[in-house]
C-alpha cells in the first residue's frame, strides 16, 4: 500500500463499532472473528475490513444488478474516502455521530456505512440486513440509510432516526404521503456503484417544500449535464476519474439540479409515442395496494403495447372508475393487466422489469 491510500485507511481515533473502540490490529482481529464465528452478515462485514485495512488501492464490489447481470467493480478506496467527506459535509455528521449499519454490506451502499464510520469517527451499531431492521433497536441514532422496502416497513420506529438516507429503488407515491407526518429527516438518493452512492440529494418530507416533483441537487463538487438522449452525465472527481454517462433520462434545470424521469431502456415506444414507465407508476400507486409495474410487450399494430404486470396470487384487475380518476393520458393507460406469482428480483430486492417480462413472454409462447 502506498503511503498517500495507508494515510486513507487509517482508523479515526474515535471510531468506534458497537460500543467499542479499536486499532488497526484488533479490528482485524474482530473481522477474522466475525468470519469464522458471526452471521452471514457479519461475516460480510468481517470480509469488508479485511478488504479496507489490506494494501489494495482498490475495494471490489458488485453492481446491484437491477438492469442485467451484477458485475464486478473496483472502486479506489481514495474515491471512497471522498465520498464520506461529501457526505459529512452536506449533511452535517461531524465524529461521534451514531449511525446504524442495517444494509447488506455486499454492495456499495452497506460498504459506505462503514467506509464513513471508520474516515469520520461515527459510532456505528450493526443490526440485520432485514425488512423492518429497526424492530430490535432500542436506541436513537444520528444517521442511517435503508432502502425504500426497509423504509416502508419501519414507519412505526422512525422516531428513534433523526436523518435518513434513502436509495436502491424509487420512493413511492403511496410512501412519500405516509412521510408527511414524520418528523425524521428523509432524504431520497440518487447514484450508484460507479460513483460510490450518491451524488444527488433530495428533502421528501419537509413541510415547507410544496412542489409535487422535487429536484435532486447535487452533492458539492459535482456538476451534471445531460446528452444527446437527455439521459445525465454526471461529472464528480472526487468519486471518478472519468464523467459517468447514464441511462437515466431527466429533466435539467441547471448544472446543480435535475428532475428524474426514468430509464430509457424502460421506456416504451407505443405507435410512435415514447411512454417513462416510471411517470406512470407514480400515477397508478395512488390505486393499486399490491406490487406492480408496467411495461412494453411486442403488439402488430403498435410496435409495443403498455400493460400492467401485478405480483398477486389471484388474478388482478383495477377499478376503470379509479384509473379514470387519474389524470392519465390516454396512451398511458395499460392496454392489459397480466397477473404474476412473482417478479424477478436482485439480492437486495430490486426489481428487474427486464428478466421478468421476459420470463412472462417466454411462458406466453409456451401457452
Amino acid at each position: 500500500m502506498d503511503m498517500a491510500t495507508k494515510r486513507l485507511v487509517k482508523i479515526h481515533p474515535k471510531f468506534k463499532l458497537n460500543g467499542s473502540s479499536y486499532t488497526t490490529e484488533t479490528l482485524r482481529a474482530q473481522a477474522y472473528e466475525f468470519i469464522k464465528e458471526g452471521e452471514p452478515y457479519q461475516e460480510a462485514v468481517g470480509n469488508f475490513l479485511l478488504d479496507w485495512l489490506n494494501d489494495s488501492k482498490y475495494i471490489l464490489t458488485h453492481t446491484s444488478g437491477s438492469t442485467g447481470a451484477p458485475k464486478p467493480i473496483k472502486i479506489l478506496k481514495q474515491h471512497m474516502f471522498h465520498s464520506a467527506l461529501a457526505t459529512a459535509k452536506y449533511f452535517s455528521l461531524p465524529e461521534k455521530t451514531t449511525a446504524l449499519l442495517c444494509l447488506p454490506v455486499g454492495f456499495i451502499a452497506g460498504k459506505m456505512m462503514i467506509a464513513r464510520a471508520l474516515v469520520l469517527g461515527w459510532h456505528l451499531d450493526m443490526a440485520i440486513p432485514k425488512s423492518n431492521p429497526l424492530d430490535a433497536v432500542f436506541r436513537r441514532y444520528d444517521f442511517c440509510a435503508m432502502t425504500p422496502f426497509q423504509l416502508d416497513n419501519s414507519l412505526g420506529r422512525l422516531h428513534l432516526i433523526k436523518k435518513l438516507i434513502v436509495g436502491g429503488g424509487a420512493v413511492s407515491p403511496a410512501l412519500l404521503q405516509r412521510l408527511k407526518e414524520v418528523d425524521t429527516k428523509i432524504y431520497e438518493t440518487y447514484g450508484m456503484t460507479e460513483t460510490v452512492t450518491h451524488i444527488a440529494v433530495r428533502r421528501i418530507n419537509s413541510k415547507k417544500e410544496k412542489q409535487q416533483l422535487i429536484p435532486f441537487k447535487t452533492m458539492p463538487k459535482v456538476t451534471v449535464s445531460v446528452d444527446e438522449r437527455s439521459c445525465l452525465i454526471i461529472k464528480a472527481k472526487a468519486v471518478s476519474r472519468d464523467p459517468v454517462i447514464t441511462n437515466d433520462v431527466v429533466e435539467l434545470l441547471s448544472h446543480k439540479r435535475f428532475i428524474w424521469l426514468g430509464r430509457i431502456d424502460n421506456v416504451v415506444n407505443s405507435g410512435g409515442i415514447k411512454l417513462f414507465p416510471e411517470q406512470i407508476e407514480e400515477k397508478l400507486a395512488t390505486v393499486i395496494d399490491v406490487p406492480f409495474f408496467v411495461g412494453g410487450v411486442p403488439d402488430e399494430q403498435l410496435g409495443q403495447k403498455l400493460v400492467l404486470f401485478v405480483e398477486h396470487r389471484q388474478p388482478y384487475a383495477f377499478a376503470k372508475a379509479d384509473i379514470a380518476q387519474l389524470e392519465l393520458d390516454k396512451y398511458e393507460i395499460p392496454k392489459a393487466v397480466y397477473t404474476l406469482a412473482s417478479f424477478d428480483r436482485t439480492d437486495n430486492g430490486k426489481l428487474r422489469r427486464g428478466q421478468t417480462i421476459r420470463r412472462f413472454l417466454i411462458a406466453q409462447k409456451a401457452h
